[in-house]
């Protein structure tokens, strides 16, 4: 079927686009930096010179320093996405004597979603500045593992907190850094963290509820028209079971634009379900997807003795326990919505 073939691919390169963007954002050396290079090179003759400096500053803007395009982007397919629920199924709902208030329920979602989406752009993740580092190098001990005592930043001149990081997007030292998101155009940091999670959760339960609300209606639909128990002709001149494939295309042809909003909010339900999941166990441990990166490499302390620890240091950590900064599941979760802020004493 030409249908499933063409959003079969659609789905591919969408998945791919955001692979890409999601993962090598602010980085300089990349897979993706490497296939825009060896592009540049093959056209670069036949193109203009202010051409190709107006593609390498866009870029540039687009992946390596701050900007709100990916905002827009993500505005831009809510508003696509909710305008054809309102537009098309909000009404099929209602002549299915659909109650008001399950099909309340996607816009209180979003009232809820843009909530936690604003907090996660506007709040500071957890900067490290002259006036804060002090108080954040009491914070957290160093695991001498992953951060080690005494180490600075280059960059910020200032000596770096265990747990946090340079983001070279953003060009400022994060605490308890988790990883620089260009959806919302800021860092996910000590401060923001639990912010992102209830953003990510928010936007799976949009998705899933718009999913069974549309789902709901075409099956009805399907069911009103009798296509369960209907035959066609095929090509041979043979008589056929209208079979799922068949149903499939006959949605698509009466309800295109619902159907290829339906696939999309079905694909963006899963992606972003693994992710949100992903950072709830991450939060359960107290880990950050920094942190989880980073030891997946980390060599045998036996083998590379950990640095000598000196005044910031406290007592040799015990490596023992796998999640170094865990305190159990209830004291991990209050750390990340809870977070600690200059002035306020961390619990023991």
């Amino acid at each position: 079927m030409d249908f499933l073939t063409l959003f079969a691919i659609y789905v591919v390169v969408m998945l791919t686009c955001i692979f890409l963007v999601c993962k090598y954002s602010g980085k300089q050396h990349s897979p993706l930096n490497r296939l825009i290079d060896c592009f540049a090179k093959v056209f670069a003759p036949l193109t203009p010179l202010w051409l190709q400096r107006f593609f390498q500053r866009s870029l540039h803007r687009m992946f390596h320093q701050r900007n709100n395009m990916f905002i827009y982007l993500h505005v831009v397919l809510e508003a696509a996405v909710y305008g054809e629920f309102t537009y098309e199924v909000f009404g099929f709902c209602r002549d299915m004597d659909t109650s008001l208030t399950s099909l309340s329920v996607p816009y209180i979602l979003l009232v809820l979603k843009t909530f936690f989406f604003y907090l996660c752009i506007k709040t500071d993740p957890g900067t490290v500045t002259k006036s804060t580092v002090s108080g954040l190098l009491r914070v957290y001990p160093y695991d001498r593992r992953l951060f080690h005592p005494g180490v600075s930043c280059p960059t910020c001149r200032l000596v770096k907190p265990a747990r946090s990081k340079h983001c070279g997007v953003c060009d400022r030292c994060v605490h308890r850094f988790d990883h620089h998101c260009v959806w919302v155009n800021n860092c996910v940091g000590a401060r923001n963290t639990g912010y992102f999670l209830l953003y990510l959760l928010a936007v799976c339960a949009m998705a899933a509820d718009v999913a069974v609300l549309t789902a709901d209606m075409l099956l009805h639909a399907v069911l009103r028209s009798g296509l369960l128990g209907a035959s066609y002709i095929d090509e041979n001149g043979e008589q056929q079971a209208a079979g799922f494939l068949f149903i499939v295309q006959h949605l698509f042809l009466t309800f295109p634009r619902i159907i290829f909003m339906l696939g999309f909010v079905i694909f963006v339900f899963f992606l972003l379900a693994g992710y949100a999941l992903f950072h709830l166990y991450l939060a359960l441990v107290n880990q950050t997807s920094n942190e989880w990166y980073k030891s997946r490499g980390y060599v045998c302390q036996h083998c590379h003795p950990p640095a000598a620890p000196d005044a910031l240091c406290s007592p040799a950590p015990n490596h023992s326990r796998r999640f170094f900064y865990s305190r159990g599941p209830l004291r991990n979760l209050r750390e990340v919505f809870c977070p600690w802020r200059p002035g306020k004493k961390k619990d023991k």
